[in-house]
């Protein structure tokens, strides 16, 4: 796996609020869902280099 980079964001309050209450409803770090989302807008582009495609983090769990 590669490195990881880190860096601030700045999300205002109620995002971050919502991003946290996703983050648990999915069983991740608020950290792997912000990583997930971002990880699945790039694939969905079509903007990851090939070798990433095959490193793709698991689907959300179906919601009963």
């Amino acid at each position: 796996m590669s490195a990881k980079k880190n860096f601030a964001l700045r999300l205002d309050e109620q995002l971050m609020k919502a991003v946290e209450k996703w983050a648990s409803d999915e069983f991740r770090s608020t950290n792997g869902q912000i990583e997930w989302v971002i990880h699945q807008a790039l694939r969905q582009a079509g903007r990851l280099p090939e070798s990433d495609e095959k490193q793709t983090p698991p689907e959300t769990p179906p919601s009963d």
